[in-house]
């Protein structure tokens, strides 16, 4: 049988990028790469009805061989574009000593516990990383691996009891859009989970509530040495835009249930300039005064500048799942139970980001998140420990037996 972390090394070798300017679904081609592997990789080890859907959805199914409800696993297959996941070049270091690891000598890349304490937890571990100029893909390769992993074993060992398993890969999910297309008849669930968290141990059923706003601002350019009463700079206007929002709801300043409003992208010139921020906040209330305040911005700047000076296009992504998974609070207490009878303490935060369990729980799937074991995502410093996949692994399998008791 496959090992885990083995099979994981194989996913990031797939650059999987998705695009959030592309219109097309997936956003980018190349995920169908993955898609396709997959699609052959379950064929051959059992697993049944797999197909890949025009929108590069994967599912497959385990028939049942005992009781239970029909369980999902899903994970999604492409990376942020936050950084490069091309040319992705992992190496494992074996039995961590706890100290400094350098990513990348030729450029003075290192990632030390003074930065990342979570690292010590890790010590005589083995952490796969990255080589400091990509991201590694754990997130959520990690997560298809594991899930895979956990198939083989179903399939390879029929004397543990399931129910129906149902599987389920996804595109563009860190740019929003992973479960827009996702086929809930054809998946055929009553339950599912995520397996998209961080550390290992987490239990997440609480996210934030999402938004983007994406503002256009129209200047006007005039030579600088006769602007005066003329020139409108698109770029300064911007600026001031920014300075109008509440200092401390910035990323930089919040945790735990604390809310914020992201600038993640600004371009332009005198003439024109956009920018892209993303409001995220758990509680709807505030959630909702927070898009606002956009709003009433963009008022008081068209009064000052003139009408059509700043738009600003407010786009809703996703809610808080919280009010979703309660009513089937059986999905988190099992989970916590999996983990407690493996020895693993049980970590439940809530998700300061977003998972396809939240849009698909409103969708009428009640879908909560679970770890995967790595750390760092997005990012040049990301790595995952070996034993925490192969503990996942273990999570799974075991909440299935409970399942099907």
């Amino acid at each position: 049988m496959t090992k885990v972390h083995e099979r994981f090394l194989k996913y990031v070798a797939f650059d999987t990028e998705s695009d959030p300017e592309s219109e097309s679904c997936p956003s980018t081609a190349k995920q169908l790469n993955l898609g396709n592997y997959l699609v052959e990789e379950m064929k051959a080890m059992g697993v049944s009805n797999v197909i890949m859907d025009e929108n590069g959805y994967v599912y497959g199914d385990i028939p049942a061989n005992g009781p239970g409800p029909k369980l999902a696993f899903i994970a999604h297959m492409d990376t942020s574009p936050d950084l490069s996941g091309a040319n992705i070049n992992p190496r494992i270091i074996e039995n961590y000593d706890g100290g400094d690891i350098v990513l990348n000598a030729e450029h003075s890349i290192v990632m030390s516990p003074k930065d990342f304490e979570h690292l010590l937890h890790y010590v005589g571990q083995d952490l796969i990383v990255t080589d400091g100029l990509t991201l590694l893909g754990a997130d959520n390769k990690a997560g298809i691996a594991e899930i895979l992993t956990m198939a083989e074993t179903l399939i390879n060992h029929p004397e543990i009891p399931h129910g129906p398993i149902k599987i389920a890969f996804t595109p563009d999910e860190e740019i929003g859009r992973g479960a827009n297309r996702f086929d809930l008849s054809r998946l055929d669930a009553d339950f599912g989970y995520t397996v998209d968290g961080g550390e290992l141990g987490e239990v997440e059923y609480e996210n934030f509530n999402a938004a983007t706003a994406k503002i256009k601002i129209h200047g006007s350019n005039i030579h600088p040495g006769s602007a005066k009463g003329k020139m409108k700079n698109a770029l300064i206007i911007g600026m001031e835009l920014h300075s109008m929002l509440p200092t401390f709801d910035n990323p930089a300043y919040t945790e735990k249930y604390e809310g914020f409003n992201h600038l993640n992208d600004m371009h332009g010139a005198v003439e024109e300039a956009s920018m892209l921020y993303i409001i995220r906040d758990h509680d709807l209330q505030k959630f909702e005064q927070k898009k606002a305040i956009f709003k009433e911005i963009e008022r008081f700047l068209n009064v000052k500048y003139g009408e059509g000076t700043v738009e600003v296009n407010l786009t809703d992504s996703y809610f808080n799942m919280r009010e979703k998974i309660l009513p089937h609070f059986h999905l988190i207490e099992n989970a916590m139970t999996a983990m407690k009878n493996l020895g693993i303490e049980p970590l439940v935060v809530p998700v300061r980001g977003g998972t396809d369990g939240a849009r698909l729980s409103y969708m009428g799937l009640p879908c909560p998140n679970l770890c995967t074991g790595g750390h760092n995502f997005h990012g040049k410093h990301e790595y995952i420990p070996v034993q925490s996949m192969e503990k996942t692994v273990e999570i799974l399998i075991e909440i299935i037996k409970l399942y099907a008791k």
